[in-house]
């Protein structure tokens, strides 16, 4: 059952024509911040010194979203929205180029070597206890 409430009237934006602006929204959105990133955003500028030139590397990520909400019954009018966004950078590595070869050295977290280093040894002091129950 429906009321006159509950009718779209004119001038007033339907469920679909809600979801194309939303979409035009998050469209330029994505168009405006994909137009920022850039070689430079994820290799960083080169330095040379000598015939030695060392490029950074990073790695870049960004997300966002966006809402709208509309209530369309008699009891409750209302709308509704929201968005937002977030951006991130790691330092992953850099690149030597010297003597027209280039060699990626990536960064690496000490304590993801620690942690290797501690399982291998825990591992290697249950191993004998496993075969002998075995």
């Amino acid at each position: 059952m429906t009321s006159p409430h509950d009718q779209v009237r004119p001038g007033q934006p339907t469920d679909a024509s809600t979801a194309r602006t939303s979409l035009a929204l998050l469209e330029r959105l994505a168009d405006r911040l994909g137009a920022r990133v850039s070689v430079t955003s994820v290799y960083g500028e080169p330095v040379t010194r000598g015939d030695i030139t060392v490029i950074p590397v990073a790695e870049i990520a960004f997300g966002f979203g966006a809402g709208a909400g509309r209530e369309t019954t008699a009891a409750k009018n209302g709308e509704g929205g929201g968005g937002g966004g977030g951006a991130a950078a790691r330092p992953r590595g850099f690149i030597v180029i010297k003597n027209d070869t280039a060699v990626f050295t990536p960064l690496r977290n000490p304590w993801a070597d620690a942690t290797a280093l501690f399982a291998a040894l825990l591992a290697g002091a249950a191993t004998p206890r496993l075969v002998r129950t075995s």
